[in-house]
C-alpha cells in the first residue's frame, strides 16, 4: 500500500512539473513580431521568368529599416533567412499552411542561412537549392533573440505576400547517378545477349557439321 501511495503521489508530482512547465513555455506569435528589418531577394539572371533550382541564383539584402528606432535590434542575436511559400502555391496544400504560432507555421520551411547579427546592411548570393520544389516564393528575416526565440522579422514582399516574388522551376526526372546506373546496366545487358547470341552461333554450326 505504502508502495502504491508513493508512485501516486509521484505521478502527481511529474504530470504538475510538466504542466507548469508547458505553461512557462513563451509561445512565439507572428503577430507579435515587430517589422523593423528591410528585405529584398532579387534573381541575378534578368529577365528570367522562372528561375531554376539548382542553377540560379538570388540575391538577398537585409537591414534595419531607416524608419525603425536606434535600438530596435538591440535584442537580436541571430537572423535567420528563410525561402517562404506564396499564397497561390499554398492552396489546396495544407502541409504549407500559415499559422500565427511560429513553432505551427508551416509557410516558411526552408532555412536558407542563420548567422550572428550584424548592424552593417548584410547581403549574400543564394544558389537554388536543388530540392526546392516548384512554386512561387519570397523571402523572410527573422531577428531572433538570445532566447533563441523569434522577436521581428522583414521580408522582400508586403504583407499580402503578392508582391516582388519569384517563381522556381524544381528539378523533375531521374539524377545524374540514376541515369549513369540505367546506361551502365543497359550495356552489360547488351554484352550478355552479345555473348549469348555468339555461343548460339557456334552451337547451331557444330550441329550443321555433325
Amino acid at each position: 500500500m505504502a508502495v502504491q501511495t508513493f508512485l501516486f503521489a509521484s505521478l502527481i508530482f511529474f504530470s504538475s512539473s510538466i504542466e507548469s512547465n508547458h505553461g512557462a513555455t513563451e509561445v512565439s506569435l507572428f503577430t507579435n513580431l515587430e517589422n523593423s528589418l528591410e528585405v529584398t531577394a532579387k534573381p541575378t539572371r534578368v529577365g528570367v521568368v522562372v528561375l531554376e533550382a539548382g542553377k540560379d541564383m538570388v540575391r538577398i539584402t537585409w537591414m534595419l529599416k531607416s524608419s525603425a528606432k536606434v535600438n530596435d535590434d538591440a535584442s537580436f542575436k541571430t537572423v535567420e533567412v528563410k525561402l517562404c511559400y506564396a499564397p497561390i502555391s499554398q492552396v489546396d496544400r495544407p502541409w504549407r499552411k500559415t499559422h500565427n504560432e511560429l513553432s505551427r507555421d508551416r509557410s516558411c520551411p526552408h532555412k536558407i542561412v542563420s548567422k550572428p547579427y550584424d548592424k552593417i546592411p548584410q547581403s549574400l548570393n543564394w544558389t537554388i537549392d536543388r530540392e526546392t520544389p516548384t512554386g512561387t516564393y519570397f523571402v523572410r528575416v527573422y531577428g531572433i533573440g538570445v532566447n533563441g526565440q523569434e522577436v521581428a522579422y522583414g521580408q522582400s514582399s508586403d504583407a499580402e505576400k503578392t508582391t516582388n516574388l519569384f517563381s522556381v522551376e524544381g528539378i523533375s526526372g531521374r539524377h545524374t547517378s540514376l541515369d549513369i546506373a540505367s546506361i551502365c546496366f543497359s550495356v552489360f545487358s547488351f554484352g550478355t545477349l552479345l555473348v549469348f547470341l555468339v555461343k548460339e552461333k557456334r552451337k547451331a554450326n557444330l550441329q550443321q557439321r555433325k
